[in-house]
Order: C-alpha cells, then sequence, then structure tokens
C-alpha cells in the first residue's frame, strides 16, 4: 500500500475501514464470510452487531440480497451456511451503476455516444 493510499484511507471512509473500524473489527469482530466480490462480512460474538468490511469502493449497493439479509437480522444464518433458494430466472447481483458510464440509458438519451435519429417530432423553425 503506497504512503497516499494509507492516508487516504486513515481520513476518508469511502477508501475502505477507517483505523476505528478496522480496531473493532479486530479486537471484537469473527469472520463470518466473504462474497464474491471480496467483501468480507463480520459479527460479535453475541451476533448483535454485524458489519461488512467492502473490497475496494464503500458502495452499499455492492452487497447481495443474501447477505443485505444477514447484516439487517432477516436472517439469522449467514448465506455460508444457509444460501438463498435463488430461481433460475434470477439475474446475478449487480451494484447500482447510476452516475456512471455504465447506466442505463435508453433510446434517444441525451448520454448516448450516438444519440438515437428522433421521428416522433418535427423542430420548430422560426421564419
Amino acid at each position: 500500500m503506497s504512503g497516499l493510499s494509507k492516508v487516504l484511507r486513515f481520513f476518508t471512509w469511502w477508501n475502505g475501514a477507517t483505523l476505528n473500524t478496522q480496531i473493532y473489527t479486530r479486537r471484537k469482530g469473527q469472520k463470518v464470510g466473504e462474497d464474491e466480490q471480496g467483501n468480507v462480512f463480520y459479527q460479535t460474538a453475541d451476533g448483535k452487531r454485524r458489519w461488512v468490511i467492502f473490497n475496494g469502493e464503500t458502495e452499499a449497493s455492492r452487497v447481495s440480497a443474501d447477505w443485505h439479509g444477514w447484516l439487517h437480522h432477516t436472517f439469522q444464518e449467514p448465506p455460508t451456511k444457509a444460501p438463498m433458494a435463488h430461481k433460475s430466472w434470477e439475474k446475478p447481483h449487480l451494484e447500482n451503476l447510476t452516475g456512471t458510464t455504465l447506466a442505463y440509458a435508453p433510446a434517444g438519451s441525451i448520454r448516448r455516444q450516438v444519440p438515437a435519429e428522433r421521428r416522433d417530432y418535427e423542430a420548430w423553425q422560426p421564419e
């Protein structure tokens, strides 16, 4: 880890766990599991507190529905012990891409590289 990234991690929460979270995790956390993105999930010995240490950018939408349910005490058992049953039509979990270049842009959107030609109106031209 470079010097700048250590400084950023020390002072900013969005670049990973803060120093206090790292200390608390080391002292009180019991690792419960890890998801496909490398995020690591912890809980206290009594199971009352649960949290995640993100692998990379701290973005809540990077937590899958399985782990989200466990984090919010919807499920007592973590997905590593009792995985959720998924339907064949379900798509894999994706983070929220809003605000990025990969966000959905419908036809005609000004965010598209090449806007689709509009045929549903005629622009007004002054005489």
